[in-house]
């Protein structure tokens, strides 16, 4: 079997949807008793001042980066979906496997899987059939969702002409968006009736590579604020929550045997830094009138010791259980230093049986990606729902 992505056509993927739904009640095998109904569930929020059902969504990574992944995410309750993460260098070969999830999860891969346009057709997939199925299902006027771009990882490459022709689309994606519409009226002749906006997208979420210094992590998500007029997210790294204390609550209380090198400390974002970076960077989008956050937290730089991925990979980046309590530590920190006022999206270790305690912390939204990696997938999300 390949271990190459292969899209599957706008249309033959609705014909795959509503062909199961109809005839069997499910989509992808979930059944429509787990899809959330904000009918009957009121969760909502606001975020870039968008309304959406729910806070919960899917982290930028597997769920986020092929279109029946996000749409069966949006079923479930997801309403904040943080998009596959995209850069310039779109041929990689992704060392295999590139993820070993059992307690906490470990991962070794680099970025999207896809060429940028393939993504961006992805995302538009999605999105139109998820405007669909919010029709057919009667779930509300619109879909009540958040598409939240995720660009990597300097400046230099941002400004190449296939990022910024993804980020041109996702801002107006009318020519796509209408030919999408016209190929799929033959199956979901109702589609003319729906108001599906051309615009995916004007919000971001600024991923950098370990060991990006603080003026380029500034200056990527000044230019995303001013040049892009761009709601705009950055993605901090645990360490920042500093060595001592990171290893005395991963290796010394909770007994894990996650190796953090030194280097990881080293070449990473100084906390210091990151209060100044902040601070600058909230004025300025005052003054655009746009959002400025935090997302809490990129995964965990350490030693590969699991003896899964291949031998020639150095290092693997840890999520899930054993990130939670370093990126929830990092989270009280910065919100004490920020008096609460910090805008702040949270994925690291959430489950159904914390996520209450976490919304319950002042996060705008939720992420999670390792715990739907899990057996049940993305019918967990029922349980996540009805706790909340």
């Amino acid at each position: 079997m390949s271990d190459k992505f292969s899209p599957i056509p706008a249309k033959q993927l609705l014909e795959i949807i509503l062909k199961e739904l109809d005839t069997h009640g499910t989509v992808f095998g979930y059944p429509s008793e787990l899809f959330f109904n904000p009918n009957q569930g009121k969760l909502p929020t606001t975020i870039f001042g968008q309304t959406i059902d729910t806070p919960i969504g899917v982290a930028a990574g597997p769920h986020t980066q092929l279109a029946h992944n996000i749409v069966i995410a949006w079923l479930m309750g997801a309403r904040y979906l943080e998009l596959k993460t995209i850069q310039t260098l779109d041929e990689l070969e992704i060392a295999k496997p590139c993820i070993d999830m059992q307690d906490e999860g470990y991962n070794c891969e680099w970025s999207q899987e896809l060429r940028v346009e393939e993504s961006f057709m992805e995302y538009l997939k999605a999105w139109v059939i998820i405007h669909i199925l919010n029709h057919k299902l009667q779930l509300g006027s619109k879909p009540n969702m958040v598409f939240n771009m995720s660009v990597g990882y300097n400046l230099e490459g941002i400004k190449k002409p296939n990022v910024q022709w993804f980020l041109n689309k996702m801002g107006d994606a009318t020519g796509e968006l209408n030919q999408m519409v016209q190929e799929l009226k033959a199956i979901y002749p109702a589609i003319g009736n729906i108001d599906i906006p051309a615009k995916l997208s004007d919000n971001i979420t600024l991923s950098t590579m370990h060991g990006c210094p603080a003026n380029e992590i500034e200056d990527i998500a000044r230019y995303l604020l001013t040049e892009r007029r761009l709601h705009t997210l950055v993605k901090l790294n645990p360490t920042l929550l500093g060595s001592s204390e990171l290893r005395e609550i991963l290796n010394n209380k909770l007994r894990f045997r996650t190796n953090v090198p030194d280097i990881a400390f080293e070449h990473d974002l100084k906390y210091p830094d990151a209060l100044k970076l902040i601070e600058a960077l909230s004025a300025e989008a005052k003054t655009l009138n746009l959002t400025f956050g935090v997302k809490l937290t990129n995964t965990l730089e350490s030693v590969n010791n699991k003896h899964v991925f291949p031998g020639e990979v150095d290092m693997m980046y840890m999520s899930g259980r054993a990130l939670h309590p370093i990126s929830i530590n990092l989270a009280r920190k910065l919100q004490n230093d920020f008096k609460g006022q910090l805008l702040l999206s949270f994925s690291a270790g959430v489950d159904a049986f914390n996520v209450s305690k976490v919304m319950g912390c002042g996060f705008r939204t939720v992420t999670v990606s390792s715990d739907l990696l899990k057996p049940g997938g993305y019918g967990r999300l029922k349980q996540y729902i009805d706790n909340l």
